[in-house]
């Protein structure tokens, strides 16, 4: 059994410990307009044994972050920064709705126009110099610009083929594209099924509580 809640944010942690949650996964969260969740606020649930998981998006990056603390991290997104390969958060930045929408995405992260040009390039739909070139472009956009529609236009102009961008577009509504979605269902899985542990702390740690944690802490009701 599971809670699903909305994208985390500052103090979504201090209050899942604080509500006696054992077992924390981040997926989404928030960073334009609204502060981003703490690396403190999770060395401090990491440091009273609760787990603490990421993947997909703001989670993916966290853990990414502090994997040596003992924060799990799931999907090839999460290893993607982990190893370096990513280094940007614009990577799995995206504009969403509020709550009532559903946080319904109202743009296209920059790790899913990879992951399905990757496709595309290996279903012969795009030559690789056309992917390195309509990724160039895509991640020149600002997070909020990036559409798959600005994509399949931009693949028009490279080539002045129609043709082409029709076969992209036919590709794109037969494909799933979306690399986050499919890290966030594998880690929930990976979850359910006991596969998905703390990982060794590579860096020992005591937590040590800054004035800036215990205003955090004292604004949440926590003693």
């Amino acid at each position: 059994m599971a809670d699903f809640l909305p994208p985390v944010s500052v103090g979504d942690v201090l209050r899942a410990v604080r509500d006696g949650y054992e077992n924390l996964v981040l997926i989404d969260g928030y960073f334009h307009g609204v502060p981003s969740v703490w690396h403190k606020e999770i060395m401090y649930a990491l440091s009273l044994n609760i787990g603490v998981a990421g993947c997909s998006s703001m989670g993916a990056l966290r853990a990414a972050e502090l994997w040596p603390y003992g924060m799990a991290g799931s999907g090839r997104i999460f290893e993607a920064y982990r190893d370096g390969t990513h280094e940007s958060d614009d990577e799995v930045a995206v504009l969403h709705g509020d709550g009532e929408s559903g946080y319904r995405c109202a743009s296209e992260p920059l790790v899913n126009i990879r992951h399905g040009l990757g496709l595309a390039r290996r279903a012969g739909v795009v030559s690789a110099a056309l992917e390195r070139q309509l990724v160039a472009r895509a991640r020149a956009l600002f997070y909020a610009d990036r559409h798959w529609s600005r994509v399949v236009a931009d693949l028009a102009g490279l080539t002045g083929s129609e043709d082409e961008a029709a076969r992209l577009r036919r590709f794109l509504r037969e494909t799933d594209t979306d690399l986050k979605r499919a890290d966030a269902i594998e880690t929930l899985w990976r979850i359910a099924d006991g596969d998905l542990r703390r990982p060794e702390m590579v860096e020992d740690f005591t937590f040590e509580e800054t004035h800036s944690f215990l205003v955090l802490r004292m604004a949440e009701g926590m003693n």
